[in-house]
């Protein structure tokens, strides 16, 4: 089975990204998929998030520099079916480092086609930093789906539309033809307000191909569990968060037939 990339991107932060990607991770894993986690951003939440401390040279960097092996870089979790590429501080010169390549948006895709071709994963998800530089521009031209991470507040929606812009300007300039939106993951829904449901119904009847039916809600757990580097599953495998996840995750085998 071919592996499938998805990118986890929105320009926005505080919007349950890294959260979606650790997470959404680890249920893949548990539910048979084998999955590799690379972390592109250079605060490492997602590598901490997963109990691994920064480690120099430990990363992407030197791969998408064409100085070094990205499949070297990448480390057992001790989670099911669950690998990480992890990220480090050097990551963030290649934000400016990447702008002098001549192919400054294929960097990426060129360092991870050889995991890609091994067939040791079926899936591959990118957590990307919480702006579209060039990191994350590089992760959209290396990817198959577009994941958006979508806060359940009208002024997440003012973003929605710019980063779904961004795949037809790929598209356009030839940079990624297979890149597709794969979904929208509903985050941070509070039951309890009006605004939530409002927000959640306004995308639905605006992409209603797009959302996964899955609405992940917000609790403290989810939000506590990345400071004791576990998942959701690990702290508190009854959380309501716990329960979404593994329900995403269902949504995202049968979409994209990863099993």
């Amino acid at each position: 089975m071919a592996c499938k990339v998805f990118t986890i991107a929105n320009q926005k932060g505080g919007v349950g990204k890294t959260t979606t990607a650790v997470n959404l991770s680890a249920a893949l894993g548990d539910q048979g998929v084998e999955t590799l986690l690379i972390d592109l951003d250079p605060q490492a939440n997602a590598t901490s998030g997963l109990g691994f401390e920064k480690e120099e040279g430990r990363s992407v960097y030197a791969a998408i520099m064409e100085d070094g092996d990205a499949a070297e870089m990448i480390i057992k979790t001790g989670r099911k079916r669950l690998s990480l590429l992890p990220s480090e501080v050097d990551l963030a010169a290649a934000e400016i480092e990447l702008s002098q390549k001549e192919n400054y948006l294929g960097q990426l895709t060129l360092a991870i086609q050889p995991i890609i071709d091994s067939g040791k994963y079926q899936a591959i998800i990118i957590d990307c930093p919480p702006a579209l530089g060039m990191l994350s521009m590089n992760s959209l031209a290396s990817a198959d789906y577009l994941l958006v991470a979508l806060q359940c507040e009208y002024l997440a929606l003012e973003g929605l539309g710019q980063i779904l812009s961004v795949v037809d300007r790929l598209h356009e300039a030839g940079v990624n033809d297979r890149l597709q939106i794969g979904g929208i993951i509903m985050t941070m829904f509070d039951i309890r307000t009006k605004l939530s449901r409002e927000v959640v119904e306004e995308v639905r009847t605006n992409l209603p191909d797009q959302v996964f039916d899955t609405v992940i809600p917000r609790t403290v757990r989810i939000s506590e569990a990345p400071s004791f580097g576990q998942t959701i599953f690990e702290y508190d495998k009854l959380n309501p968060g716990s329960m979404a996840y593994r329900n995403l995750a269902k949504e995202l085998i049968k979409r994209f037939d990863l099993k």
